[in-house]
């Protein structure tokens, strides 16, 4: 077999790729630039074409989902369904089951990189309630993510790769479902078996690190509004209610008056104010199942309309705590108008980065021995104090007139450059950044939306899926769901580039003939012609690529010749590229062949050789079922 000297050199490169994804010393993105730029000086690649992968639709589609994904994790929309969907009580089997099922179909419509960061913390409290190790729980979950992400167009960004080289053949790109016969067959088959056996598979080893850190728990103060579902509770039942989140009530506010440790049948009532002791995974948990409210809370519209009007005057504080109703908002418009430099920035530039973080207060900080009335956090600063956690005992001062101490962990909410500020001004630490999200259903409600909304686009066919999600983006913005700022923070850059690159470099490979070239090679000497055997090579071929380098680069360089074999043989490539979406999606025998497989190597203690115990039989199931299933659903 006679190859031209621009075949040569496109699988040279190409070969020299794989070598460095296979020595995992550069980064991904690194990699695929490189190749790229080889192509363009080699003059495989014109320079005019070099950066058109950046405008692919799949790379668009990829960019457009992170950022709904994001969306719905700032929201705490997936932690409602988390805490709705799992049972809180249930044996091994069953509670293994609804979590792995909730995180494959989570995975079929955001990015299954930040479902699997959403649902790590329940898994972990699940791992203790049913006595198993947290890998136990960690690497099924992280199994069950990757299946799920094979179901849907945007589950993975495979499934677009695969789309889109097939609407560049002239087919028109897949649907938002059609990878679902397949894919959702694969998923319940692979999900089964681990949640039956594959669980017990898994070794288990101690958590040589962890996926955030113990900061104890705080003391904070709720408020319970008219139509809480807490009102007319006894104290005892609320407390039975939360009991799995580690939560407490440590005491009773009611008419200004505080009552320490109040008789547990005690029926709450409309206005009281709850002083909980908890951490901030467990507070989320009953704010969102009672509906009940931070009391230092204000909301960031608030903050931003009281800006534009005139600033309303401070109410005078009571002794022991001030009146909780109006005269917090009144302190904060007026903090509005304070002339404080920090005051003059705009207010819509000011909500967009309303955040929340922990910060420890050193024994030197300016702020020990003076409480948050004292400092007047909210007129001077325009921050609120949430909660605070103290070593040693538990302080029966209102929150906002407890004096703090060296030591103390306060969690506070406010815009991120008032917070820096702040940190600035007293000599307050921040801790190593976590996670920390408070609900907010209406929010929520808005993000699941958007997003059910641009797949809804997407399945009817109205507009092509970069364009619908891409909608999705502009009005996650204009809602807030994804404040603008926060945007460009959620997209993974890295998978953006590797993309980008690789699509020319793919092209290169159908322009100068060399997939043709590899695809005869395949067809010839391994499948000896047959194309039931050549579509099982392609699948296992794909899936053993994925294992070892970034699945999406897999998908990039398996299509073209995946099309060259279909090719070859006169047969519909459809069952061909199905094969590679699958293969790609399924990396279960290393921690690098995934993001997710990496996300839990730390958190669940695991060795690089402890992935293919539990992935390998996965993945001969995977091919036990997908390969009939494609013959079936997408006929040679």
């Amino acid at each position: 077999m006679t190859m031209t000297l621009p075949q040569i050199l496109i699988l040279a490169i190409l070969a020299g790729a794989m070598a460095l994804f296979l020595w995992g010393r550069l980064r991904h993105d690194m990699v695929a630039l490189a190749a790229l730029m080889a192509c363009v000086l080699a003059g495989i690649v014109p320079a005019a074409d070099a950066f058109a992968g950046f405008g692919h639709p799949a790379v668009i589609t990829v960019a457009c989902v992170l950022v709904l994904s994001q969306g719905l994790q700032n929201t705490g929309a997936v932690d409602w369904l988390a805490r709705t969907l799992l049972p809180r009580r249930a044996g091994r089997l069953s509670s293994m089951t609804a979590l792995i099922g909730l995180a494959a179909a989570l995975s079929g419509f955001m990015n299954n990189v930040g479902a699997l960061a959403l649902l790590m913390p329940v898994a972990v409290r699940l791992a203790g309630r049913l006595d198993l190790t947290q890998g136990q729980m960690l690497m099924p979950l992280a199994f069950g993510t990757i299946l799920g992400g094979m179901t849907t167009l945007v589950g993975t960004p495979p499934n677009l790769i695969v789309s889109g080289f097939r609407a560049e053949s002239g087919a028109g790109a897949f649907g938002m479902f059609d990878f679902a016969p397949v894919g959702v067959a694969v998923a319940l088959a692979g999900i089964g078996f681990i949640v039956f056996a594959g669980w017990r598979l898994v070794p288990a080893r101690q958590a040589t690190g962890a996926e955030g850190f113990d900061t104890g728990t705080y003391l904070t103060e709720v408020r319970v509004p008219e139509k809480s579902k807490a009102v007319g509770l006894t104290l005892r039942r609320f407390e039975r209610e939360i009991e799995s989140s580690g939560a407490q009530i440590i005491a009773l506010v009611r008419n200004e008056v505080k009552m320490i440790a109040p008789h547990g049948g005690r029926l709450i009532r409309a206005g009281d104010i709850l002083v909980l002791e908890a951490d901030v995974d467990a507070l989320a948990e009953a704010l969102a199942t009672f509906g009940i409210a931070l009391e230092e809370q204000v909301k960031a519209p608030a903050r931003s309309a009281s800006a534009e009007g005139e600033p309303k005057k401070a109410g005078g504080e009571k002794a022991g705590g001030g009146q909780a109703g109006a005269e917090p908002d009144a302190e904060l418009d007026a903090g509005t108008a304070n002339p404080d430099p920090r005051g003059d920035r705009n207010g819509s530039e000011r909500d967009e980065d309303i955040v929340l973080r922990e910060l420890v207060v050193l024994p030197g900080a300016t702020i020990v021995g003076q409480s948050a009335t004292d400092l007047r956090l909210r007129t001077r600063y325009g921050l609120n104090l949430l909660a605070v956690s103290r070593e040693g005992h538990t302080p029966h001062s209102r929150l906002r007139t407890l004096r703090l101490r060296s030591g103390d962990l306060l969690l506070m909410q406010g815009p991120a450059e008032v917070m820096a500020d702040f940190v600035n001004d007293t000599g307050c630490v921040p801790l190593g950044e976590r996670e920390l999200r408070l609900p907010d259903t209406r929010m929520a409600i808005i993000a699941g939306a958007i997003m059910l909304g641009a797949i809804a686009i997407v399945t009817t066919d109205l507009l092509p899926a970069a364009v619908a999600f891409a909608l999705g983006v502009l009005a996650s913005m204009l809602f807030r769901t994804v404040p603008p700022r926060q945007v460009y923070t959620a997209i993974d850059w890295p998978v953006i580039v590797l993309l980008a690159a690789l699509i020319p470099v793919a092209d290169a490979m159908q322009t100068t003939g060399a997939a043709d070239v590899l695809a005869r090679f395949l067809v010839d000497t391994v499948a000896q012609g047959n194309p039931v055997a050549a579509l099982a090579v392609v699948l296992v071929t794909t899936m053993f690529l994925s294992d070892v380098m970034n699945n999406a680069a897999t998908a990039a360089v398996l299509c073209p010749i995946a099309l060259g074999i279909a090719a070859s043989l006169n047969v519909d490539p459809d069952s061909f590229l199905m094969a590679v979406a699958i293969g790609a999606s399924c990396a279960f025998l290393t921690p690098i062949g995934h993001q997710n497989n990496t996300l839990i190597l730390g958190p669940g203690g695991f060795r690089f050789g402890d992935y293919w115990r539990l992935g390998l039989p996965l993945e001969f199931i995977v091919v036990a079922v997908s390969l009939p299933l494609l013959l079936i659903v997408w006929p040679l």
